[in-house]
């Protein structure tokens, strides 16, 4: 894992190399409205210069409860392993800039917190470590909804998501 040093480079933890910040790559796994054909899809696009570049189509190797949530209809992938399904999503390589605009889209680490999880190519039982957005701290009561294994907006579920810049952590904790 590499760890910030100023403003445009990174020491690599294995070999403490100096990199310039503009050649680093990460791995986002995007399960929700991100995704291909999902309305918040273009935020992958709106750093002027940045990098983004869909890699394949895979699922978490454990399993996570996916909810929608809130009057917002959100979809939250919750961290608690071993409930839920395999979730499937998708695997984009995106460079610091867009990984920073997905930071504020999910509100990193306020709201998601963006931690490394394997998840297995869907053509391949091949795993790798990636970034992934989960709810680390949520009410309980978030438990008993339906959990999915993939996500649609427009998905049989009929809970169409509402974009808003109005939804908080408090929408999401006051769930009954």
């Amino acid at each position: 894992m590499a760890t910030a040093t100023g403003p445009y480079s990174v020491y690599s933890s294995c070999r403490r190399t100096r990199f310039d910040m503009s050649e680093a790559f990460y791995k986002v796994f995007v399960y929700g409205t991100l995704k291909r054909g999902e309305p918040n899809h273009h935020w992958f696009s709106n750093s002027k210069g940045g990098h983004h570049k869909f890699l394949y189509n895979a699922r978490t190797k454990d399993k996570y409860p996916l909810v929608i949530a809130t009057a917002y209809n959100i979809p939250f992938l919750l961290h608690r392993p071993g409930l839920g399904n395999r979730v499937q999503g998708e695997v984009y390589e995106v460079d610091l800039k867009v990984l920073e605009d997905l930071d504020v889209l999910e509100e990193h680490p306020d709201y998601y917190v963006r931690e490394q999880y394997e998840v297995e190519r869907s053509n391949a039982a091949e795993t790798e470590k990636v970034w992934i957005y989960m709810i680390k701290t949520f009410n309980q009561a978030l438990l008993e909804r339906p959990f999915l294994e993939s996500y649609s907006s427009s998905g049989p579920h009929g809970l169409k998501y509402v974009s808003s810049e109005n939804s908080t952590l408090e929408d999401l904790n006051e769930e009954k």
